[in-house]
């Protein structure tokens, strides 16, 4: 089905309005556009077609990758997500009439699990980063450390998505009252408080050391900016972590 003309079109609108437009690196588009032309593949329905139960045909999609192709759990939970948002695009366009939410997928058992790190693994971690940021002698990577510190923070103990912490701005974080706007997928705002008095001081700071990344390349209200002061990349991301 990637072949047809119609469900690529439509997928191509998909990306443009839920990727581009809200600011996604290539690698997202790219993993969107793979999943849903695979999921093209296996439900074999057209992209008008909407009296066919889309909900069904994809929950049964999702259990075949998780029974059949042992998907790791993160992986079918990433598909389920992606699936939503397109239902939900597919709906507002009014090409489909949507029933209901898609039901979370049971990860069979034998399939890969992802084991969570614990809470001293958590500790240690950040203690790790603690102690870098205090043995560094240069100061720009003392920066460079801080903004891995605040990133970290947002990450593991406020439960922010990468994506989201990508499309942060520096005028998203209030430091009178350390509430923290992030702009979710479905593009609505949540406002989160910075409970922690040590993260609070390190957004504060990484704030005032900002300017020291901004290059005048457009990007300067970015919350997080490389060495180069260009937004970093899902990828750049994992690859500090």
């Amino acid at each position: 089905m990637t072949g047809d003309s119609g469900s690529n079109k439509l997928i191509d609108e998909f990306i443009n309005s839920q990727v581009i437009q809200k600011g996604l690196d290539e690698r997202t588009a790219k993993a969107y556009r793979l999943d849903l032309e695979h999921l093209y593949q296996w439900m074999d329905l057209e992209p008008s077609d909407g009296r066919k139960k889309w909900e069904s045909e994809i929950e049964s999609y999702l259990e075949y990758l998780s029974s059949e192709k042992n998907r790791r759990p993160s992986t079918i939970c990433r598909k389920q997500r992606v699936f939503g948002y397109y239902l939900s695009y597919l709906s507002s366009q009014g090409i489909i009439e949507r029933e209901r939410p898609l039901k979370r997928v049971r990860v069979q058992e034998g399939t890969r699990k992802q084991i969570p790190l614990t809470k001293s693994e958590i500790d240690a971690f950040f203690q790790a980063i603690t102690r870098e940021y205090t043995d560094l002698g240069s100061d720009f990577r003392k920066r460079v450390c801080l903004r891995n510190q605040v990133m970290m923070g947002l990450l593991f103990y406020h439960g922010i998505e990468i994506s989201e912490l990508l499309r942060l701005e520096t005028d998203d974080y209030d430091r009178k009252t350390a509430i923290l706007t992030v702009r979710k997928k479905n593009g609505k705002d949540e406002s989160i408080y910075l409970f922690s008095r040590i993260l609070q001081e390190q957004m504060g700071k990484w704030l005032d050391d900002h300017e020291y990344f901004e290059r005048g390349g457009g990007y300067d209200n970015c919350m997080f900016l490389s060495k180069l002061g260009r937004p970093l990349s899902m990828k750049m991301i994992t690859n500090i972590f």
